[in-house]
């Protein structure tokens, strides 16, 4: 009968350590192959940004309005979380205008633009397209170009609006993009300038007091000269950024019927018209 093999002390220590650490890793593998859970946090993708996202995660909703429609006109405005959308539903619905995500930054094109553009015409609306803007990343006048060069630009044909300027939260970082007050207003300033270099119209700036307030030190410079496009879930528009004495339209809820967001124009259809018209 053999006698068993004896093994050195320092050779069954080694054997341990190497058997440690195997089963850590196989620990390590396993838990980076396992799902993330519901609390993992994650940077939002590039180019998933749409008009009101921010607004909605930063400042929340406050209410509902009253149901005043008289003097107002409803809208939509509609990006590529919307996909295919049902214009003819919408239109029977009472909605006259819309605006569709054309661009974001200096490289993202929303890919469901041609039906949400061209459809919300075909049904009889008055449309325009937005841009959401990133501070940090090209200038505002290479911005404004990709903007105009990929469906922003104007055409007086009477039923179309001039581009808009989202300017808000930042979806992917530092709320005000890194940027201080005045750099942020220059930047916007750029902006516009080009915009109105491109196609003869001043661009509807959208956003909301409070990020306004925040990133641009309330800066009231634009409100002569552009219309603003206010964002507000709650029972009343409130307080305007400085230097607009009314808004020319209010993005009121993200939770609409049809399409998530929808708005309400400061004044009956002829008053979109004349927007439309310059």
């Amino acid at each position: 009968m053999r006698k068993p093999i004896a093994v050195a002390p320092s050779h069954s220590r080694r054997l341990l350590t190497t058997g440690v650490l195997l089963a850590s890793q196989s620990l390590l593998l396993a838990l980076s192959a396992a799902p993330a859970s519901a609390d993992d946090v994650r940077a939002p993708v590039r180019g998933t940004a749409y008009m009101g996202s921010g607004v909605l995660a930063h400042e929340g909703v406050q209410g509902r309005p009253s149901d005043t429609r008289t003097t107002q006109t409803e809208g939509v405005d509609v990006s590529s979380h919307q996909g295919n959308v049902a214009w003819p539903t919408l239109w029977n619905s009472g909605v006259k205008w819309a605006y569709t995500k054309a661009t974001e930054g200096t490289s993202y094109r929303n890919p469901y633009y041609s039906q949400q553009y061209d459809g919300s015409y075909d049904v009889g609306m008055i449309r325009g397209a937005y841009h959401f803007a990133i501070p940090d990343g090209a200038g505002g006048a290479a911005q404004a170009d990709y903007f105009v060069d990929h469906g922003g630009g104007w055409s007086k044909d009477g039923r179309t609006l001039p581009g808009v300027l989202d300017i808000e939260y930042n979806p992917y970082g530092d709320t005000c993009y890194g940027r201080t007050s005045s750099q942020m207003v220059d930047w916007i300033r750029d902006f516009l300038d080009r915009y109105k270099e491109r196609t003869g119209r001043q661009a509807v700036i959208y956003t909301s007091t409070n990020w306004w307030k925040q990133c641009t030190g309330d800066y009231s410079g634009f409100g002569s000269t552009n219309p603003l496009w206010i964002a507000r879930y709650a029972s009343t528009v409130g307080p305007l950024p400085a230097g607009w004495d009314f808004h020319t339209m209010w993005q009121y809820t993200s939770s609409g019927p049809t399409v998530g967001d929808h708005d309400r124009f400061n004044g009956a259809l002829d008053r979109v018209k004349a927007l439309a018209n310059g």
